[in-house]
């Protein structure tokens, strides 16, 4: 375990560690080293550095510049293609398993570093301000995304540089020798910032010396200016009177490929080096060799940039879609991710069952919570989470909320035949689970019931709203419909009320081992003109059932016989049905309020009195 104090580092080994920690050559299990000190496990030197960044802005003028477009990288051939495919078919793998930008930023530096040998120092960098640099550059000229750039420019600038006081925040590993910066040993894993607003996501250096390095703000925004790869060559002979622009010895060119991408905006991979690693000399006349030798390191590092580009807007758009998620339904989102947007969303006519489910009991625990308003928000919520995760586990869409009720729909946006099905399922489903937690003393749902309706017809489905605010849901007579017979429940005492239209396909789409249909009664609702035939959804028949087939075969038959006028027989054939049957009691209680009698204007339906 390693803990760095600002002065010292803190090493003690854990007690399930297998390898033994060597100090100065005596086995040890804790100890302090300084900077410049090293300690061993098994064959790895770790060596203690103080190595530093610097965003330099007035490094003496670079001999030349050149600019490589990626078209131009991509044609070209590796000199060395076996060695460098092998280090890019694994790229995607590497980046991929990170889990954490961090972890990313060191898997992308640690590549960069194996595939390009005559690299010093590499780092990823980002321009914070990148996006409104580049609208201001827009607008002050807007023909200067298609302006060339010179193949050889001086670069100068009189801003000063400023030093940071910490690393990357993470340490670089390479055997047989690993470098821990003691920069990187602070905690602060966010990356650091200076006067010229360029930030360093993460960097490593090839180099044990514990020098301080300082990339070049000039090359970085040069490359991110043109959307180009950029190479700088700096002449040792030249400016020998001069600072280093790296304030190192060993680094004289350096170049930086963007990270183009929405998912990266203002990146760039930075690469610096040294004339010794290259065949060319540091002169003028040699530059085009130099440009040339660097090319392959030039194309790798425009690779492993759009890699990372490609990867990471890939995380992007998942994350994305993931933020979309609270707002819309999964059947939704699977359809946006194959078609436009506004073709998906866009309101049409078309097919729908429609569910209405309102929580029941909310009124009383009103009362009795008033005291206690957030713990009875935290039920309701976990009450509207049951509807809602039915709904939309069986396929549905998310309509609409009306306070302690929830809509749900299906057959949108992707017309189907199984809408009645998916429809049935979920009503079962909140029923099964609300009826679950009254049994379970002090659940948080343990007095809630829910009432549910279910309706099938023509609606208008999509994005529907106004110029100020829009939401996807369904809209028209069926929708209407599916909240009165939602309300009814109340009346009827069934727990789930469908209409004829659904009763008649759930008869022949839904097996018995799903679901069973009974028909309550026909009535007039509150309001409506035409009467309605109103069927109750039961679960399938099983031991926890109250209902036979025999009991439900008898209600049906007191129905028959109401509707032609035979109230007696009704009423006998209702007694064919257990007490504990709530639903009977409507028409029992029909029946004998009128003396086991039809009136004289009776027509075959029951006339509801209110909602």
């Amino acid at each position: 375990m390693l803990s760095w104090d600002g002065q010292a580092l803190e090493v003690s080994r854990l007690l399930d560690a297998r390898n033994p920690v060597f100090y100065r050559g005596m086995r040890r299990d804790q100890f302090r080293i300084s900077i410049g000190d090293h300690f061993v496990i098994g064959q790895t030197t770790f060596s203690l550095v103080d190595q530093r960044v610097r965003i330099q802005s007035d490094e003496p003028p670079a001999l030349t510049e050149h600019t490589f477009a990626a078209s131009q990288l991509r044609q070209a051939r590796y000199r060395d293609a076996d060695r460098r495919i092998d280090v890019l078919s694994r790229l995607p793998e590497i980046i991929q398993g990170s889990s954490t930008d961090a972890e990313l930023f060191v898997r992308v530096v640690n590549v960069l570093m194996q595939g390009i040998d005559q690299a010093s120092f590499v780092a990823i960098v980002a321009d914070p301000n990148y996006r409104e640099r580049e609208a201001s550059s827009s607008e002050a000229n807007p023909a200067s995304d298609s302006k060339p750039v010179s193949d050889s420019k001086p670069v100068s600038d009189s801003k000063p540089s400023s030093e940071w006081n910490r690393g990357s925040g993470v340490f670089a590993v390479r055997a047989p020798i690993n470098i821990l910066k003691s920069n990187d040993l602070l905690g602060d894993q966010t990356s650091l910032r200076t006067e010229d607003d360029i930030a360093v996501l993460h960097w490593d250096s090839r180099n044990l010396t514990g020098q301080h390095f300082s990339p070049s703000a000039q090359l970085i925004r040069q490359a991110l200016s043109t959307n180009q790869s950029v190479l700088h060559v700096w002449s040792r002979a030249i400016h020998a009177s001069q600072q280093s622009y790296t304030q190192s010895e060993n680094v004289d060119w350096a170049f930086c490929s963007p990270i183009l991408g929405e998912a990266c905006p203002g990146w760039a991979v930075y690469v610096a080096g040294d004339f010794g690693s290259l065949a060319a000399t540091a002169n003028a006349g040699a530059t085009v060799a130099i440009a040339a030798d660097l090319q392959d390191d030039l194309k790798f590092a425009e690779l492993a940039a759009t890699t990372l580009a490609t990867i990471r807007q890939t995380r992007f758009l998942q994350r994305r879609q993931d933020s979309l998620r609270p707002f819309f339904a999964p059947v939704v989102l699977q359809a946006l991710a194959t078609r436009e947007p506004d073709e998906v969303l866009a309101p049409r006519e078309t097919n729908v069952s429609v569910l209405f489910c309102d929580l029941r009991g909310f009124s009383k625990q009103s009362e009795e919570s008033a005291d206690r308003l957030l713990e009875l928000l935290r039920r309701v919520s976990d009450a509207l989470g049951v509807m809602t995760h039915h709904i939309l586990a069986a396929g549905g869409v998310v309509g609409d909320f009306h306070g302690d009720a929830a809509m749900g729909f299906w057959g949108w946006p992707l017309e189907g035949h199984s809408t009645v099905l998916q429809a049935c399922q979920a009503a079962l489903a909140i029923r099964a689970e609300f009826e679950a937690s009254s049994r379970i003393e002090n659940h948080p749902l343990a007095k809630f019931r829910a009432g549910l309706g279910i309706a099938t017809g023509r609606a208008v489905a999509g994005q529907i709203g106004t110029t100020d605010q829009v939401k996807v849901t369904v809209f028209g007579p069926v929708v209407n419909l599916a909240s009165r017979l939602e309300s009814m429940t109340k009346q009827l005492q069934a727990p789930i009320l469908i209409d004829e239209v659904t009763a008649e396909r759930a008869r022949k789409e839904v097996s018995p081992s799903i679901a069973r249909i009974r028909r309550v009664a026909r009535v007039q609702p509150f309001g409506i003109n035409a009467p309605l035939m109103v069927s109750e959804l039961l679960p399938p028949e099983g031991p926890d059932s109250l209902l036979t087939q025999a009991h439900i075969d008898a209600y049906e038959g007191a129905v028959d016989s109401l509707q032609r006028g035979d109230w007696s027989d009704a009423f006998r054939q209702l007694h064919h049905v257990p007490a504990e049957d709530r639903v009977k009691d409507f028409l029992t209680v029909y029946i004998a309020q009128h003396g086991r009698t039809p009136p004289t204007d009776w027509k075959g339906f029951i006339k509801l009195p209110e909602k």
